[in-house]
């Protein structure tokens, strides 16, 4: 496998282009853009999203690329979707990959099996949400790449589930963190850009997010990629994705358990427990930066020892934003490409 991958490796540069315009398994791509700028395919769209009963959760997934070929499982962030993904699917899918995209909870056509299930947007359930989708799939091992509330999730699978994790990529690097973490306190200029974390907080920042969700994403959006220029039929295929009826109690949950607010639940408190101690990832890992992200991220020298394994970290220039995969596809791509070929 890894000679194939070699092999697409090399055509890489010759393929990208064209790549995003390509029409594979289950994704629309007639009207996306060929050029070989990132694209703004605001009119593509995947097709048929499938759905599976997965933990505790009914999971809404785009697919492409060959049911036989190695996987890659693409996680979004927030307040994203799957489209993050709309322009690497096509690319990854031309190299031979089985590209599986899922909805996280609360986004999408995901939804809980049961409406007992509490609402958690703790990260160890999201972690376990996709042991759960790998299974169901009947799938050991896959690479593993994300990006915000995505990488983080790609972060714990590959800390705590090697053996499930082929290889890594994760925009911002090591994201792992711990309520205890979370408590310390930050410089003002630090504080500043989780602004809307103590927005949250308060019961008026959920009553706000829940009235104006789209717009809340919108502005989210703006500040994180202040030089991507993404265009209203862009942000509306994925804000659709917000409507989702347990969006609004997911969000607030995940930032309100940071910040040891909320509690989790104790079926992962062993999970967290591990988390805290912030463990090594030993996985081959790529870790990559836009040169233009608005949201809070790590300096990358703060994280580099976090990583044990065959590792590599790429800054992507030219205004790029948070929505790496989004905003340079191409890189992106070729990131899971090139760690894959060195695992």
């Amino acid at each position: 496998m890894t000679q194939m991958i070699d092999q697409h490796r090399r055509q890489f540069l010759g393929i990208a282009a064209g790549a995003a315009a390509a029409s594979l398994g289950v994704i629309d791509l007639a009207h996306a853009e060929t050029s070989a700028a990132p694209s703004l395919a605001s009119n593509a769209s995947f097709g048929t999203i499938k759905q599976i009963n997965a933990g505790v959760l009914d999971v809404g997934y785009a697919e492409a690329g060959p049911a036989t070929g190695p996987v890659a499982i693409l996680l979004h962030g927030w307040p994203y979707d799957i489209h993050a993904f709309i322009d690497v699917a096509p690319i990854l899918a031309k190299a031979g990959y089985r590209v599986i995209i899922p909805h996280l909870r609360g986004y999408g056509t995901t939804n809980f099996l049961s409406s007992e299930t509490p609402r958690n947007g703790e990260p160890a359930a999201l972690a376990v949400d996709i042991i759960a989708l790998m299974d169901a799939l009947d799938i050991k091992k896959a690479v593993l790449a994300g990006f915000d509330w995505g990488a983080r999730t790609c972060d714990i699978i590959a800390a705590l589930w090697p053996e499930r994790c082929r290889a890594l990529v994760s925009v911002s690097g090591y994201l792992i963190s711990s309520q205890a973490a979370g408590s310390a306190p930050l410089p003002p200029a630090a504080e500043l850009q989780w602004w809307y974390q103590f927005y949250f907080a308060t019961e008026r920042g959920r009553a706000g997010y829940e009235k104006y969700t789209h717009d809340f994403a919108k502005l989210i959006w703006k500040l994180a990629s202040p030089q991507w220029k993404f265009d209203d039929a862009t942000f509306d295929r994925s804000a659709a994705s917000l409507d989702n009826k347990d969006h609004v109690a997911i969000s607030i949950h995940n930032y309100r358990w940071r910040l040891g607010l909320e509690k989790g639940e104790a079926k992962y408190e062993e999970i967290e427990q591990k988390l805290a101690s912030a463990p090594i990832i030993s996985v081959p890992t790529i870790t990559m930066e836009g040169d233009a992200n608005g949201a809070p991220h790590p300096d990358p020298g703060a994280y580099a020892k976090k990583f044990s394994g065959r590792y590599d970290h790429r800054l992507i220039t030219g205004g790029i934003g948070h929505n790496l995969p989004q905003e340079a596809p191409q890189a992106f791509a070729k990131a899971v490409i090139d760690v894959d070929a060195g695992a």
